[in-house]
């Protein structure tokens, strides 16, 4: 089977809820880098054999967004296009199903990406269609719906939102406030120490924000990184449910941003320069009360395939990301997998500090490992995220 190669992995910068991308359509977002990869690449656009992106909070304002991001982006009318949705994993996942098109000899080159807006996810109504004879009229908030509705309530009972999926794990692994919020200051200040050492520099493209009058502002640097964050400036800070220890401070933010890479079979690259393979993945399902806990079957799929233990798998890489839905989510899928080495986990800040844009996180990721792992000169490297509703996904990948 043919080898997937990313080429010219980049990412917008990511926003803050109602910050300063809050008035950038997502198509924009999208648009902006996907115009950057295809000139940092130098592929010719025409060799694009077909568009796939992901975006979780989707509405007909963009249907179909990777047809319609092509299109926007001024690529030719030839090139195909189409959206899926696997919620947080969104985005690794429109990385790979690029990968299997070219693996199978479907394609030869892939564009893939993800982009969300969080900040223009919009209220809407079940009821109004056939009108209403009296009475009140409900707007549903789609950000909040999507979240209670990840499972049937009927099979699984109510569970309010990803926070109670989070304080399950917590009292499960004995998970402390204090470590999460000791873990979330830590997020922080990777983030922060990876900014000012200019390590986002390759990976990040600036978007222009239009104003009514003057010159378009440049937003071209994450809005959530927070240098100041101490675990006592956090333990300051409410918690979300009585007796719990999430709060806005050790969660991930709502987010805006678009990242994209192109996927290209290792006989086609020609002149692309690659920056890493994909070598493995897989996705797990678990209780949907139990969310976050999804990396740790993911990834024991993913090393069962290779006919080793977790653990090996876990020791053999030289980076590993896994995203930041809570820091007790990652508190207690470290537990799970037994493996506790922080060097080599999230060495650069993640959802904590950069942001959490769904359906853009899994290819944020993919695009900062791989640019790191590059930087350090390294052979391996995981990424894997929980999913709301109960999934996890897992994928490795090779410099070489």
């Amino acid at each position: 089977m043919r080898r997937a190669a990313i080429v010219s992995p980049l990412r917008t910068p990511v926003g803050g809820f109602g910050g300063g991308l809050r008035d950038v359509p997502v198509e924009d977002l999208a648009a902006t880098v996907v115009r950057q990869v295809v000139d940092s690449s130098g592929v010719d656009p025409a060799r694009i054999d077909d568009v796939v992106f992901a975006q979780s909070y989707a509405n007909s304002e963009v249907p179909c967004v990777g047809r319609w991001v092509a299109l926007h982006a001024g690529l030719p009318v030839e090139v195909p296009g189409m959206q899926l949705d696997r919620r947080c994993g969104g985005g690794l996942q429109a990385l790979i199903t690029a990968a299997m098109m070219v693996q199978t000899g479907a394609a030869d080159v892939v564009l893939a990406g993800g982009v969300e807006s969080m900040s223009r996810i919009e209220y809407y109504s079940t009821t109004t269609r056939w009108g209403a004879r009296s009475g009140t009229v409900s707007l549903y908030d789609r950000l909040d719906r999507g979240r209670e509705r990840s499972q049937p309530e009927a099979r699984f009972g109510h569970i309010s939102g990803m926070v109670e999926t989070a304080e399950n794990l917590a009292r499960e692994y004995g998970i402390t406030r204090a470590a999460a919020d000791a873990y979330a200051a830590r997020s922080h200040q990777r983030a922060a120490a990876a900014w000012d050492a200019g390590r986002f520099a390759d990976e990040v493209v600036p978007v222009q924000v239009p104003q009514r009058r003057g010159d378009p502002v440049i937003i071209d640097r994450d809005e959530g990184v927070r240098p100041d964050s101490t675990p006592e400036t956090l333990a300051r800070l409410r918690t979300l449910m009585p007796d719990g220890t999430v709060t806005a401070g050790n969660a991930s933010q709502q987010n805006d941003a678009a990242a994209a890479c192109l996927v290209v079979a290792e006989e086609a690259l020609g002149d692309l320069e690659p920056l890493g393979f994909l070598d493995r993945w897989a996705a797990a399902g678990c209780d949907p009360a139990r969310m976050g806990i999804g990396p740790v079957p993911a990834v024991e799929k993913v090393a069962a395939r290779q006919g080793i233990t977790a653990a090996k798998l876990l020791d053999d890489q030289d980076l590993v990301e896994l995203n930041e839905a809570f820091a007790v989510q990652v508190l207690a899928v470290l537990e799970g997998w037994s493996w506790r080495d922080h060097d080599r986990l999230n060495v650069n800040g993640s959802g904590i500090s950069l942001g959490h844009p769904i359906g853009a996180t899994g290819v944020r990721m993919v695009t900062t490992m791989l640019h790191e792992l590059r930087r350090r000169g390294g052979d391996s490297a995981l990424a894997t995220m929980c999913i709301g509703g109960g999934q996890g996904l897992a994928a490795t990948f090779r410099s070489s």
